[in-house]
């Protein structure tokens, strides 16, 4: 468990906000790169401190779900956005999406507050023999592509579908390997459902030659519906396509 310190906030686009953490206790995180997820601590409204679990293995759940809701840190998952050890901090991206609990505390975050976070490792896995991927992701899972991209050997060739709610919320200066292409997908105010738009692009893509390897995340019917296009239409082994429900339409936000 490593507690840190909001150090400053900056709106990326105008639904993504980045906060910075910091502190001493970053010296116990391992950067791995890619989609290295955290579980990120935070208080809820009206605390007036964080209590961190103090257990690191699986019974620290335990401890939270006993402590009585005064005391009780929100809990959630998240991506590692940038990490710079020798400043001793650590960007988390959100995007900023109805009224989940962590897109709330992003918002109100000032320097000095209190969070923490705990190492939960990679989901992006792709095998040795993998000759190109297929990088499928809503705005929730927006921020863990662009790390991958941004940790990617320059070998990569892969074609990257990224929904966002609108134009304004396109990053013109992704790093990415030559052989990326990275297709945005701004809804501007339509009507479909999140995830919809990204779900259409690759049903209608050309993918490259050779054994693929997919990564698919945010809503949980873009994840599921890219693996089952993928395995069913595309001849895709399960095996080679991940796929990640961040959330759920209709029962929470991406926050």
């Amino acid at each position: 468990m490593i507690t840190l310190e909001v150090r400053g906030t900056s709106k990326t686009s105008p639904n993504f906000l980045t906060v910075t953490l910091g502190g001493p206790e970053l010296e116990h995180l391992l950067p791995t790169g890619f989609d290295q997820i955290v579980r990120l601590f935070f208080p809820r409204a009206g605390q007036s401190c964080l209590t961190m679990p103090t257990l690191s293995n699986e019974a620290w759940m335990a401890q939270v779900l006993l402590l009585p809701k005064s005391r009780r840190p929100w809990v959630r998952n998240y991506t590692v956005r940038r990490f710079r050890p020798q400043q001793a901090e650590v960007d988390i991206e959100f995007a900023l999406h109805g009224d989940a609990p962590a897109c709330a505390w992003a918002l109100g975050a000032r320097p000095g507050d209190p969070a923490g976070i705990f190492d939960m490792g990679l989901t992006y896995l792709p095998p040795p023999g993998a000759a190109a991927q297929l990088l499928v992701a809503d705005e929730s899972a927006v921020p863990a592509v662009l790390a991958v991209l941004e940790s990617a050997p320059a070998s990569l060739v892969a074609e990257v579908f990224l929904e966002v709610p609108e134009t304004a919320d396109i990053r013109k200066d992704v790093a990415a390997p030559e052989g990326v292409r990275v297709h945005w997908l701004p809804r501007d105010g339509s009507a479909d459902l999140p995830g919809r738009l990204a779900l259409d692009a690759v049903r209608g893509a050309v993918l490259p030659e050779g054994r693929l390897y997919a990564w698919a995340a945010g809503e949980s019917g873009l994840a599921t519906d890219v693996r089952r296009h993928l395995v069913r239409d595309r001849g895709v082994p399960k095996s080679d396509v991940a796929f990640h429900g961040y959330w759920r339409h209709g029962r929470s936000s991406p926050g």
